[in-house]
């Protein structure tokens, strides 16, 4: 799912590709994409592109006469920058926005579609959209520390609750809990003073970082190649590799469809946190 840097270079490639300009045709070819009919779809079309926005995870198209496109992703969905006019693909195409200089194709790869596309009337109605996190890099560390500390939850999950932090997911917490040397699963009503500064500092560092580095990427371009694994990451979406820290392998927790990647020598003291699909494994080899 695309997450805090890769929304934030999102919104920086369409205001220099589509701020200003206005959408000529609007083209869902998806019937689960488009989740409200009033204002109906047609009506964006001859609007002009007058701000861009993030809410979360979500991207916020402002147009003209207080009309907005609210976009979520999900896990697979990613914008694509095409020739105008150019046809929305088939199988993973969920829409196309035609403008005078090219067109912005929305894909979802997989079977599941779970992306959305919600246009209002009106900046009311954005609230609908709006789950209370704090944003990482806007906050000192007394906010951060009061949203953190506000339920006792495990680290993992409190960052990655949109109604504790706005835009981290997945990939990023596992790459800030890594910095910061704290175990995914210790509980938020345990941490330290010292811990939470840790944790605060480490938060801002990696996702500055991380802007950084998808700017230097994508450049004048738009991004195509959003994704949650980046060769550069020094846990998530690395079992079993070597940290770059000590050299300990990578470790993992799988849980549902998520897997959380943690090292064990930097965060959890040398100690192995339960994995759940290695555990299933060996209970299903287990002799009766």
């Amino acid at each position: 799912m695309p997450e805090l840097p890769d929304v934030v270079v999102y919104l920086e490639a369409f205001d220099r590709f589509i701020g200003g300009r206005s959408i000529e045709r609007a083209r869902v070819t998806s019937v689960s994409l488009l989740r409200t009919y009033d204002p109906p779809l047609h009506t964006v079309e001859g609007r002009r592109v007058v701000g861009l926005s993030r809410m979360g995870k979500r991207v916020v198209w402002e147009l003209d006469n207080d009309m907005f496109m609210v976009f979520h992703l999900m896990i697979a969905g990613r914008f694509r920058w095409r020739n105008r006019g150019a046809a929305v693909p088939r199988k993973v195409g969920h829409a196309g926005f035609d403008f005078a200089n090219g067109t912005v194709i929305l894909t979802e790869q997989g079977s599941k579609k779970r992306a959305s596309l919600h246009v209002h009337r009106g900046r009311e109605a954005l609230s609908l959209h709006e789950r209370g996190g704090v944003e990482p890099l806007e906050v000192g560390l007394p906010t951060f520390a009061a949203a953190l500390t506000r339920e006792n939850r495990t680290l993992k999950r409190a960052l990655t609750d949109p109604r504790i932090f706005s835009g981290i997911g997945n990939a990023y917490s596992d790459e800030i809990l890594h910095r910061a040397g704290l175990s995914p699963v210790k509980l938020t009503g345990r941490l330290t003073d010292p811990e939470v500064a840790r944790l605060h500092a480490a938060t801002r560092s990696s996702l500055t970082e991380w802007i950084g580095r998808l700017r230097e990427e994508v450049g004048e371009g738009f991004p195509e190649k959003v994704t949650a694994f980046r060769p550069e990451m020094a846990v998530h979406g690395k079992y079993k590799a070597s940290c770059p820290v000590c050299g300990d392998a990578v470790r993992r927790i799988v849980y549902a469809a998520n897997e959380t990647n943690y090292c064990a020598t930097c965060q959890t003291g040398g100690r192995i946190l339960a994995d759940r699909a290695l555990s299933r494994l060996l209970k299903d080899d287990w002799p009766r």
